[in-house]
């Protein structure tokens, strides 16, 4: 079931939803759409109710499988998307989609290009498709994307897939979100350097060569395992598999579930899903406590006391460290 929204929460919605958060949280809860989408547009808005959201939500989370699937512009993503939740519905497995992308440059709002090539799953009351709009943030992701995977797993969905933006060799945060990341590549785009200038070999826990019908595939397939091989990893890591898929026909997405299987089980039974969950935590309460000191900055007079320490430090009357100390001195 596709939501209706843009990126950008309609204010009735809003502010019915802030009226009766125990019951918006049980109706999600209860896998009403409509319900998950007000959360989640609560979350984007940075809703007065969010806190209420959040600790009504937290102590049913945990139990979806969350899978970040990234790779430059033009290897397939949202095909890759749409096939691998036809493969999880086929397991009977209920999915959230939240496909992450370019912000409108005249709303803010997501452009909804994800959604779009998704729209075969649009029906299915087990498939929920969220498109967010990046509005500026860089690492391909959208700002609100944690706690909106919180909504999606306190929803009961089994499987969330976060579709990055694609904006190349930036795009790395996803693995800090996600359970798995999954890194697309595709013959003829030069991804088998991309992978090694960007980092992507330390983060990809399965790699597909999408559009593997094209000419090239198995050589790159080739020059990443033999990057792959030289990776230094501890002894009894996971191993990420390099698999072959053509996503605009559906073939290879059951190797790519039973890859993405393998690896929930293999980090299930070592500490490395404990370890990830945690760190996808940290990061989360991190970025709040950042956002409520910016708050705090913003009441300081609209920025004068910061104007006046950087004054001073430009006038070599005093030092950073020590203007950073006193505007802390401030806020907290």
């Amino acid at each position: 079931m596709a939501d209706g929204s843009s990126g950008k929460g309609d204010v009735p919605g809003r502010r019915s939803a802030v009226a009766a958060v125990p019951e918006l949280v049980e109706q999600a809860r209860a896998g009403r759409p409509r319900a998950v989408g007000r959360l989640i547009s609560l979350v984007e808005d940075s809703s007065p109710a969010l806190r209420e959201v959040m600790a009504a939500l937290s102590p049913h989370t945990g139990r979806a499988q969350v899978v970040g699937l990234t790779g430059a512009p033009g290897v397939g993503k949202s095909t890759s998307t749409s096939a691998l939740v036809a493969e999880l519905r086929r397991r009977d497995r209920r999915v959230g989609v939240l496909a992450v992308d370019p912000s409108s440059p005249f709303s803010g709002g997501a452009l909804l290009g994800d959604r779009i090539r998704m729209s075969e799953h649009a029906t299915d009351p087990d498939v929920f498709i969220r498109s967010m709009a990046a509005r500026g943030h860089l690492g391909g992701l959208a700002w609100a994307t944690p706690q909106a995977l919180r909504v999606l797993d306190a929803a009961g969905f089994d499987v969330i897939i976060v579709e990055t933006v694609g904006v190349g060799q930036s795009e790395v945060e996803i693995s800090r979100l996600a359970d798995t990341t999954v890194v697309l590549l595709a013959p003829g785009m030069g991804d088998g350097i991309q992978a090694a200038k960007a980092g992507l070999l330390e983060i990809g826990d399965v790699y597909v060569i999408n559009k593997a019908d094209r000419d090239g595939a198995d050589q790159v397939r080739r020059d990443l395992r033999s990057m792959l091989a030289m990776a230094e990893r501890p002894e009894g890591a996971w191993r990420p598999p390099v698999l072959k898929t053509v996503a605009s026909q559906g073939e290879g997405a059951a190797d790519l579930v039973d890859a993405l299987d393998q690896h929930r089980a293999h980090a299930e039974a070592s500490t490395e899903l404990a370890r990830r969950r945690t760190r996808r935590a940290r990061d989360e309460i991190e970025a709040i406590a950042l956002t409520a000191l910016r708050e705090r900055w913003g009441s300081l007079g609209d920025g004068d006391r910061l104007d006046s320490l950087a004054a001073s430090v430009a006038a070599g009357e005093a030092d950073p460290y020590t203007a950073a100390d006193a505007l802390l001195a401030h806020v907290t």
